[in-house]
């Protein structure tokens, strides 16, 4: 009888420990997780003006032009391709661009994407700055430069105008 159960508590061992290690297996299963995001393109953009300074119509400027340097500063997305414009003022006539000093008193002025003041700065396809893909997101600067025609008369006083910067991406 002794024998007996000892055989029996044996089989009732090996049942738990097979039964432990068949538990001890376990499944699984896997599943990818798709991640996306999309950066889209924007632009900033702001100013430094172009102070040109005295002007004096019967020296200097009598035969001379006025020279101003400002800068418009993009900031794109990396990767972003743009284009930027540069509009008449607010006291143009036509497509002349002037200052004023009030109603009746005006310089005129022109801006250029170049030093050699050959190439005139607008607001149309053909004549806005094309600006390549930003390599970061670092502001770029661009100079704007100015020039006031020589030999106008003009009464004294302080000359302003305001041009509209546009930025297109």
């Amino acid at each position: 009888m002794r024998r007996i159960l000892i055989v029996l508590a044996s089989f009732a061992v090996v049942s738990i420990v097979a039964e432990t290690r068949v538990g001890a297996q376990s499944s699984s299963a896997t599943a990818s997780l798709a991640i996306s995001a999309s950066v889209a393109k924007n632009c900033t953009i702001t100013t430094t003006p172009v102070a040109f300074g005295s002007y004096d119509s019967v020296t200097t400027n009598a035969t001379a032009p006025l020279d101003g340097v400002g800068a418009v500063i993009v900031t794109c997305t990396k990767g972003a391709p743009a284009k930027v414009g540069l509009n008449d003022g607010g006291n143009a006539q036509g497509t002349t661009r002037r200052m004023s000093q009030g109603a009746a008193d005006f310089l005129t002025y022109e801006l250029y994407k170049d030093t050699g003041h050959a190439t005139r700065w607008g607001n149309t396809a053909d004549t806005s700055l094309d600006i390549p893909a930003a390599p970061s997101q670092t502001p770029r600067s661009f100079p704007v430069y100015g020039r006031v025609a020589p030999a106008q008369t003009a009464a004294v006083g302080s000359y302003t105008d305001t041009v509209m910067a546009t930025v297109n991406f």
